[in-house]
């Protein structure tokens, strides 16, 4: 059984979010703050954790930068009632994969976390299959009927982070900011280039596509 950490200061928040996890098949550990999570995590397995940032003694965003300096890439996603830009930059310069703003609407909360436990399985086998296609991490190649290219860096990126969330709809700026530097000062237009290079490389590739959003973005369709 997946197990999942909510780590909120809030006991009524904290016994809401056990009921909907545990109800929908999740096995779950309370924690009061981060460094209750901490010592938890020590006597615990967890896949993933769902994290408040306003907590005493030690809040989400201290938590989350203490896990990644010691190289822990646990599925994280932050839950706050703090919604400025400026916050939920904060909170993915530290580390966090995913963000939502109180009031949770409970059903996003859980397409958001079956989409990270998915996406943390497809990192950690470093590898994505699409129907007859086959993306490698480690060397950044995309492989089909034989036939292997190796990508640049970024296309590459780009194209895994798209079917890794078939059908999510990703701004550019999301895309820039996990991608490239969020402090870069490249264009967002430069999002376009590459995913009209990527679109040339797999015109010919029957298992997925990259549909523009208008207005909005982009999306890996899979049609495999």
């Amino acid at each position: 059984m997946v197990c999942i950490m909510v780590v909120e200061d809030d006991e009524n928040t904290r016994k809401l979010m056990e009921a909907v996890l545990v109800q929908n098949g999740y096995e779950v550990i309370l924690a009061r703050d981060g460094i209750d999570a901490l010592e938890k995590m020590d006597k615990h397995h967890v896949d993933l954790i769902v994290l408040d940032i306003m907590m005493p003694r030690m809040d989400g965003y201290e938590f989350t930068k203490t896990l990644r300096q010691c190289d822990n890439n646990i599925p994280i996603l932050m839950v706050t009632a703090k919604e400025a830009p400026a916050d939920k930059k904060m909170g993915f310069i530290v580390g966090t994969d995913d963000y939502m703003v109180k009031p949770v609407d409970e059903d996003e909360m859980l397409l958001r976390i079956s989409a990270l436990l998915r996406r943390s399985r497809i990192v950690n086998e470093r590898k994505l299959t699409v129907g007859n296609t086959v993306l490698d991490y480690d060397s950044f190649t995309v492989s089909k009927d034989g036939i292997v290219q190796e990508l640049p860096n970024k296309e590459f990126m780009l194209l895994y982070k798209l079917l890794a969330y078939n059908n999510k709809i990703f701004t550019r700026r999301s895309l820039m900011d996990e991608i490239w530097d969020m402090n870069t000062e490249t264009d967002e237009r430069t999002v376009d280039v590459h995913i009209n290079r990527i679109r040339d490389r797999f015109k010919n590739n029957d298992d997925f596509e990259i549909v523009t959003v208008r207005g909005l973005g982009y999306k890996a369709v899979i049609k495999a």
